[in-house]
């Protein structure tokens, strides 16, 4: 989120400012309750309007967080009671004030992410805006924040917000607060140097779990590496505010699996502890996160600057925000020798199968899939929706898109590469904090690699929906893309309940057997050929007696009435990445310029 630019003029002139208060406790935290209360003076105006957010940094969909919020007073100076009405479902009026209002209310909240808040007798999760009431009108303000921790259960407080003492913090303005999330709870500290003379940063770990303090070691070592590949992409650290960055990790059973970016900061939740396999299923979503410490926080699209707490956030710029950040995050893992080269080159396929075997690339390019996020990211509704054939997620799709342009930037001349493409924005529009457009992201490429270059990529794959020749490109770097032409398939997600039947899970996709053959959701394939099976297994068994564009009998149930028709086998579309057994010392060269650490 960009705010601004002098953290310690702020300090030195806030004092002459008009300053909002707030203070936060727990009492009733066993049943997810916080007892919250603001102060507002010198108000000039008979009606002072206070509202609860519908979004959050971050997020691009509406979250009504006025429906956790109740038994809301409001007083003047003297604590005396003020008239309270509501114009909408978001918002307070008070009237009969003395040009103070205080206003007191209670938080339900027991939802662990990056969006809502917990609250509960083993920590206070706090996502600002959906805590805190806020005025609108005084979006320039200070604002300070007393919180209390409930010293019985030996909680700390862990936030990007300036501490000034005494369980006080204060952020320079409306964004600044709402950025900035907080961790109370017992929680496990690392921290390490970063940088050198003005530009050393401290990294923090605040980390909240059931684990031990020899897993916290582990983890943490693992991040420091993910902080120093992230660092070589862009050339330098951001100046992080107070000079201080903070990973807010809470790897609880009861919490929500997410992450999510803040300018100074980030909210990593899990339920998966660090034992196990817990750290490697939680550490793609710190190199996803830090990433955006510059890929999103500073390198800013003009459509989300600034952030807006009242509608939908949309961007068309989300391929590029959300997608180049999913890109590096195993590429960083790699080249920090968290995964293998094996283990990356292979876990390719599953962005690639997922997109460019997708109905979806014949209604809308990146940019326009980038403009669904109000409707898809935590978003929720209670009609159906068409997803499987008409969105791909800009994650994705942004993310094998990275890949191509890295690997094509690659073949040409002068060492190009897309790390040297970021550093390039970052120096722009990132250092600079200038927001950047879609128009920015193209001149810059031809800035770097050429216009017929530039220009060429963007037709094709940003403001079209083309395939890029990821055989070709994959050549160079000794990986190939093997897919098994000879094995047929339906095209249908199948779940089978506890009965044994095999229910279409998903609506069908466009151009699959099951689709042409007129079969959909919820639909009960009772046999194919007259064979019956009640597994994936023996499912699968049945399939491999036909080549594809077989011509089969399919008997299915709907409505609690049996159809017989034929279906059409096809090819499995899906592909396997690898890497060559031999590759030639060229292909070799290349890859290792690519994958290791910088």
């Amino acid at each position: 989120m960009r705010l601004f630019t002098a953290f310690i003029l702020f300090s030195l002139v806030s004092f002459a400012q008009t300053k909002n208060t707030y203070h936060i406790s727990f009492e009733n935290a066993v049943h997810h309750e916080a007892n919250i209360k603001a102060t507002f003076s010198n108000i000039k105006t008979d009606i002072f309007s206070l509202r609860m957010s519908r979004t959050s940094p971050g997020r691009y969909a509406l979250h009504e967080f006025a429906k956790n919020v109740y038994n809301v007073i409001a007083t003047n100076s003297k604590g005396e009671a003020v008239k309270i009405t509501r114009p909408n479902p978001h918002q307070w009026d008070i009237s009969g004030h003395d040009g103070t209002v205080t206003i007191s209310y209670v938080l339900f909240a027991d939802r662990g992410d990056g969006t809502y808040s917990q609250i509960d007798e083993t920590h206070a999760h706090l996502n600002i805006p959906a805590t805190f009431i806020y005025a609108p009108k005084r979006k320039d303000q200070p604002i300070d924040i007393v919180f209390e921790p409930r010293k019985d259960l030996n909680w700390k407080i862990a936030t990007q917000l300036n501490a000034i003492g005494n369980n006080t913090f204060t952020a320079p303005n409306l964004q600044y607060f709402m950025d900035s999330p907080v961790e109370l709870s017992n929680h496990a500290t690392r921290e390490f140097k970063v940088g050198s003379n003005e530009s050393e940063y401290t990294i923090k770990l605040a980390l909240h779990h059931l684990g031990n303090e020899e897993e916290v070691s582990t983890y943490f070592e693992k991040i420091k590496k993910i902080v120093v590949q992230e660092k070589a992409v862009f050339g330098e650290y951001p100046k992080f505010d107070n000079g201080t960055y903070t990973f807010l990790a809470c790897y609880m059973p009861q919490v929500s699996g997410d992450g999510m970016e803040h300018r100074n900061s980030t909210i990593l939740t899990s339920q998966n502890s660090l034992a196990n396999e817990g750290m490697k299923k939680n550490i793609g979503t710190v190199s996803h996160e830090f990433f955006h410490a510059w890929n999103v926080e500073r390198i800013r699209p003009k459509t989300l600057e600034p952030f807006d707490f009242e509608k939908a956030n949309m961007s068309g710029e989300l391929w590029f925000a959300e997608g180049f950040t999913s890109y590096y995050t195993g590429l960083i893992l790699c080249r920090a020798g968290i995964i293998s080269q094996e283990q990356y080159i292979k876990g390719l396929k599953g962005s690639y199968n997922y997109v460019w075997n997708s109905p979806a690339l014949a209604y809308f390019n990146p940019t326009e899939m980038s403009y669904q996020a109000p409707f898809v990211d935590a978003a929720t509704s209670v009609d159906p929706v068409n997803r499987e054939n008409t969105f791909i997620s800009y994650y994705s799709y942004g993310s094998v898109l990275g890949l191509a342009l890295d690997l094509s930037l690659r073949t040409l001349k002068n060492d190009r590469n897309l790390d040297g493409y970021m550093k390039l924005i970052w120096q722009k529009y990132g250092k600079t904090e200038v927001p950047y457009s879609k128009e920015n992201l193209l001149t810059s490429l031809q800035e770097y690699a050429g216009d017929d270059f530039a220009n060429n990529f963007f037709k094709k794959y940003i403001d079209d929906s083309k395939i890029p020749d990821y055989k070709k490109l994959f050549a160079d770097f000794g990986i190939v893309i093997n897919a098994n032409s000879e094995k047929s398939h339906l095209g249908a997600s199948i779940k089978f309940d506890k009965h044994n039947n095999a229910i279409i899970s998903n609506y069908s996709k466009q151009g699959t057997p099951i689709y042409k053959a007129g079969l959909d959701k919820n639909d009960i394939i009772l046999s194919l050929n007259q064979e019956s099976f009640t597994s994936q297994g023996e499912l699968s068994k049945i399939l491999e007696k036909y080549k594809p564009d077989s011509k089969i009998e399919i008997l299915y149930k709907r409505f609690e009435k049996e159809i017989k028709t034929e279906i059409i086998l096809s090819s499995d579309p899906k592909i396997e990445t690898a890497l060559l057994p031999k590759p030639n010392k060229k292909a070799i060269e290349n890859r290792e310029k690519w994958l290791t650490a910088k």
